[in-house]
């Protein structure tokens, strides 16, 4: 009998330990779960900054004097960067905005076109006002007859909404009054005075690619850069890669009529190979040409 009582003692104070200590696990607050960042966050940041991130293939490096975004395109993740430009006389030289959104989109069909080591940027508009002043968009998702016929219209394309040729707003030789042929045109107030030149010096001081193509028409051919400190070797190389594979005309300089404040020979003066790819005409983006010098480019850098 006294066994008996000792047991039932024993099952109870179990019993009542349990209960208690169940009833406290219960009352406590539950453990937090870390957070993970999202790829908007990542995005966003990205975007606020104008500097692109691994995850981000779409960016704004600034805005036009109207205000409309001037997009860049990242592809691939390497330290080498190739920097792409099209549109810098927007709406006058069209076809230099369709060509440069041609190699977006090849980009991204053929993502494994891009080497470990190579990071791609392709800005196919530095002048998104010129380029709506034309064909009613700021992309190079176009057609032939979304351009105006008018011949006014696309020679006032070229300028952005200040009539400024954002061509003669940069840091070589640059002067308020600058030529375009024969006809004189604005290079601005100032060297940079221009929101559009000012987002490619920014986005080039910060990110200092390794190489830079110029779409321009139409002359047909290759040209090097320089600002009176003559083609450096690095130049010359890319120069002459780009025309044996597309079949363009290599030209050390461009000397048709003089020009101030060069996009091209301000990166040649701050230490940066650029060329120029002058298309044939206004109208073709001559893409198989341009394509096998892109490649030629990549696969040059794809060594470094």
């Amino acid at each position: 009998m006294k066994k008996t009582i000792i047991a039932i003692v024993v099952v109870l104070i179990i019993g009542f330990g349990i209960y208690f200590i169940s009833k406290k696990t219960s009352n406590m607050p539950p453990v937090e779960q870390a957070s993970t960042p999202t790829a908007t966050t990542s995005q966003t940041n990205a975007q606020a900054t104008g500097t692109p991130s691994q995850n981000l293939a779409e960016a704004s490096i600034g805005t036009s004097v109207q205000g409309r975004p001037i997009t860049a395109y990242h592809f691939g993740a390497g330290t080498t960067e190739l920097l792409f430009v099209g549109g810098i006389h927007g709406g006058y030289e069209w076809n230099t905005v369709q060509v440069a959104q041609q190699l977006v989109d090849y980009l991204k069909a053929n993502p494994s076109a891009i080497p470990a080591n190579v990071r791609i940027t392709v800005i196919p508009a530095v002048n998104p006002d010129g380029l709506y002043k034309v064909v009613g968009t700021t992309t190079g998702s176009f057609t032939q007859a979304d351009v105006s016929a008018s011949q006014a219209t696309q020679i006032a394309g070229r300028f952005n909404a200040n009539k400024v040729d954002l061509n003669r707003n940069f840091d070589c030789d640059w002067q308020a009054s600058g030529t375009w042929q024969s006809t004189p045109v604005s290079g601005g107030s100032s060297a940079f005075s221009e929101p559009e030149s000012k987002a490619m010096r920014a986005y080039v001081d910060a990110n200092k690619p390794a190489a830079v193509v110029v779409w321009y028409s139409a002359a047909g051919g290759v040209y090097a850069s320089s600002c009176r400190n003559g083609v450096s070797t690095e130049t010359d190389t890319i120069m002459k890669t780009f025309a044996k594979a597309s079949g363009y005309a290599a030209h050390a300089s461009f000397d048709s009529y003089t020009t101030t404040g060069d996009m091209t020979n301000w990166l040649a003066k701050i230490g940066i190979p650029t060329i120029s790819v002058l298309l044939t005409n206004h109208t073709d983006t001559e893409w198989s040409k341009n394509l096998a010098g892109v490649q030629a480019l990549i696969s040059y850098y794809s060594k470094y």
